[in-house]
């Protein structure tokens, strides 16, 4: 059972359907509309009331904004239902101390899906609560591993895997790359064929070559060539500065995540 029908959801629920995994998924949101879209996607079910689909739920997962997370989860103590144990949160920065506190009755998992999950390429750090048996382990792991690979890292590491593992990267850096090479000369469309071809397919080739990155980067930049002077004039221009300034804002928003 999922509380919250937003994009985490639609694209949970998609990769588990990928991935041949047809058991029922129920959600509850206060804005039905937004379910409909993952009734017709995932067939999903829509769950008429809290406290119904909590009684019927073996699992629940949390998948609504940080802001929102205290919220639905005082809805789930008013409502009054007879709980199921294992609960997931996918609630950026809120740790796993103040799950306990919100609902303590409960088994808690810490997990930050990528939205790549979609298509069974996802990428899933875990974090469970000291209370999680090894049984419940394993079946987060089982579930996660459908939409892509799961791994257990300490909870002190999960802000900065969050700011760090987020295909919007990927995305910031396939539109600014494409921007500049229109910039000079390229036709839009030949733009984004060229700057996917550099990240997506160069990053396919590291991960199937088994060479170390300054192996690939000392194979493609030339001393005196093209791909030598790109890199050159990114660093001095602050390349590397600029990646780690944003990985930093990203850490520091998940921890005021954490005061709320």
């Amino acid at each position: 059972m999922f509380l919250g029908g937003g994009r985490i959801t639609g694209a949970l629920s998609a990769g588990l359907r990928l991935a041949g995994d047809w058991r029922p998924i129920v959600v509850y949101d206060r804005h039905p509309e937004k379910v409909r879209a993952l009734r017709r996607e995932s067939r999903a079910e829509i769950a008429r009331d809290l406290k119904s689909a909590l009684v019927a739920a073996q699992v629940v997962i949390v998948a609504v904004r940080p802001s929102s997370v205290k919220m639905i989860l005082d809805e789930v103590v008013a409502s009054g239902a007879k709980l199921p144990q294992l609960w997931m949160s996918l609630a950026a920065g809120i740790p796993l101390a103040n799950l306990g506190r919100w609902l303590p009755s409960v088994r808690w998992v810490r997990v930050m899906p990528s939205p790549v999950c979609r298509i069974g390429k996802g990428l899933n750090p875990v974090s469970f609560a000291e209370n999680v048996p090894v049984r419940e382990r394993r079946q987060v792991r089982k579930l996660l591993a459908q939409v892509g690979y799961t791994f257990e890292i300490p909870e002190r590491q999960m802000d900065a895997i969050t700011a760090t593992h987020s295909s919007t990267h990927g995305y910031h850096a396939l539109a600014a790359l494409a921007a500049a090479a229109r910039s000079v000369g390229l036709d839009d469309k030949t733009a984004l064929i060229a700057a996917a071809h550099a990240l997506g397919d160069g990053i396919f080739y590291w991960r199937e070559s088994g060479l170390s990155l300054d192996e690939l980067l000392a194979e493609a930049a030339t001393p005196g060539g093209i791909a030598a002077a790109t890199m050159a004039a990114m660093d001095r221009a602050g390349y590397a500065r600029v990646v780690a300034k944003g990985l930093a804002a990203g850490v520091a928003q998940a921890r005021r995540n954490a005061r709320r």
